[in-house]
């Protein structure tokens, strides 16, 4: 007598890979046939929590489209392929029980957050309803859960150096898992569905901007080969530490952010390529800081799991009572880049028209709108769920949190001086001059401070203020220190080329998120 076919559906989320996928890996010894399915799930399409802004914005959305398509493409060459629904992945996997009445066991990668974790519940409660294994794994970080040097999770260090130096000494990295080259079958009969449109799903697709630091496509395929241009074609890895505070062009980071996001590339396979570049090419400080800014990832995913809904609270970690206000004016002018403060309006235009930001840029904005502001830190959270390519629940409000000072910083009320930060990162007001194209007749370092310019430097540079370009909505009193002296000097440590210092460590700039979704 013939044992019955097991079946396993392969539910995906944020895990849109074939490579070091444990559910793949597990299916494939486990089942005769596998379905991987991708749900569009319409609760990631409404508005955010507070405020209400579009939860997915059309840069996500589109990196999301190309992801699904590209995994797709990619089971297909190996005998599979991906259905893809619009619906409740709850509802979805329940039909798919129901229709096919063979479904063994479904698998999928755990998530962090509340409103992952109630499908989570419900998934299980399905499958516990109709007798079918619940398979689940932990495979979004770079060090495993379970293989944290520390008796539970509560144990989490509140301070990021002391996790680091714990986990650096005593934790080890899970090896890559191997990548089938052939999927089992999908059972007969199964429609795999169309993918969605962008009208469809209520958005309108992007038009491209030749500016954008992130002309990337989404997917697997994109990934790696990201992976193979930084690393091994263009030897630009070896360099990372010193140029990752750029502003300007691709290669000043490694971009891998919003492929980590979706799970497009793993990070335990970014690990192995670091290792391999190592010991073929070179090792230095630059190679290890990338594993650095992958260690800062993996904290604000344990920071989520440590402290769960608390990361979305008002008062933070920390429950810290700070009077935040919420004029939408004032945000409305943070938001569409109009503060009249150049290096934060250049940065804000460049993540509404590209949907992405540097590091150096987040960190910048998110202290502007909080400190300089007083704005309610989750305005900003939320803008940055709505807008980032690269949006991931942890790094983005355990970054937000960290700038607001109700969250993993250990230093007391760290503000950034726009001015400053601007002449030290944009020296000739390049990247202002790109983004804010108003000011471009401005020359050199001046363009970080119009305000400050006569009548006719200003009518010689066709600026208007309040006309052209607005007067700032605030002026703090710092930036009067680098107001005259904006193009003398020796290079400011941090700056491509320069070295690296204790309080750059202190500041830190994960490339990563905020380095959701890299500070």
């Amino acid at each position: 007598m013939m044992s019955a076919s097991r079946t396993v559906i392969c539910l995906l989320r944020n895990d849109l890979r074939l490579h070091d996928n444990e559910v793949f890996h597990w299916a494939q010894r486990n089942a005769d046939y596998i379905i991987p399915l991708y749900c569009f799930d319409p609760r990631h399409y409404q508005g955010t929590y507070h405020f209400n802004f579009p939860k997915t914005g059309p840069f996500r959305l589109r990196f999301l489209l190309d992801s699904v398509k590209d995994l797709r493409a990619t089971l297909r060459k190996r005998g599979s392929t991906l259905l893809v629904r619009q619906g409740k992945p709850e509802d979805v996997v329940s039909d798919l029980i129901q229709q096919l009445g063979s479904v063994t066991a479904v698998a999928f990668h755990e998530e962090v957050a509340s409103e992952e974790k109630t499908v989570e519940k419900k998934l299980k409660a399905i499958c516990c309803q109709n007798k079918v294994k619940v398979q689940t794994f932990w495979g979004s970080t770079l060090y495993h859960r379970d293989d944290l040097p520390f008796s539970h999770i509560g144990g989490l260090p509140d301070v990021y150096t002391q996790f680091r130096k714990v986990v650096e000494g005593q934790g080890r990295v899970r090896p890559v898992l191997s990548t089938p080259g052939q999927v089992k079958p999908l059972p007969l009969g199964l429609e795999e569905g169309t993918i969605p449109t962008f009208e469809g799903l209520g958005q309108t697709e992007p038009v491209e901007d030749c500016r954008s630091a992130f002309p990337c496509r989404g997917g697997e395929t994109e990934a790696l080969a990201r992976l193979k241009h930084y690393f091994w074609d263009t030897n630009a890895v070896a360099a990372y530490k010193e140029t990752r505070n750029g502003m300007i062009g691709v290669d000043y980071s490694t971009k891998f952010s919003p492929w980590l996001a979706l799970g497009c590339i793993s990070p335990r396979y970014i690990y192995e390529q670091i290792k391999k570049y190592e010991a073929e090419r070179t090792a230095n400080q630059s190679t290890y800081w990338v594993i650095f800014e992958l260690l800062w990832r993996d904290y604000f995913q344990f920071v989520g799991l440590k402290y769960g809904n608390r990361i979305f609270h008002m008062n933070g970690l920390q429950d810290k009572h700070v009077s935040w206000k919420t004029d939408m004016k004032l945000f409305d002018a943070w938001k569409d880049g109009r503060t009249g403060v150049p290096f934060v309006d250049a940065n804000m235009r460049e993540l509404a028209l590209t949907g992405f930001m540097s590091n150096r840029g987040r960190q910048n904005v998110a202290s502007f709108l909080t400190k300089d502001l007083g704005l309610d830190w989750r305005l900003g959270a939320e803008w940055f769920e709505y807008l980032l390519v690269d949006h991931d629940v942890c790094s983005n409000y355990g970054n937000w949190l960290y700038s607001a000072g109700i969250g993993n910083d250990p230093r007391e009320n760290r503000k950034f001086n726009m001015i400053k930060q601007g002449l030290d990162y944009d020296n000739n007001g390049e990247y202002v001059r790109q983004w804010v194209p108003e000011l471009r007749g401005i020359k050199g370092g001046d363009v970080h401070t119009p305000w400050t310019l006569s009548n006719s430097a200003l009518s010689h540079a066709q600026v208007s203020l309040n006309e052209t370009y607005p007067s700032p909505v605030i002026i703090a009193p710092e930036w009067s220190r680098h107001v005259n002296n904006k193009s003398s000097g020796p290079p400011a440590k941090g700056r491509k080329g320069s070295s690296y210092t204790p309080r750059q460590h202190k500041d830190r700039g994960i490339d990563f998120y905020f380095s959701k979704k890299s500070f």
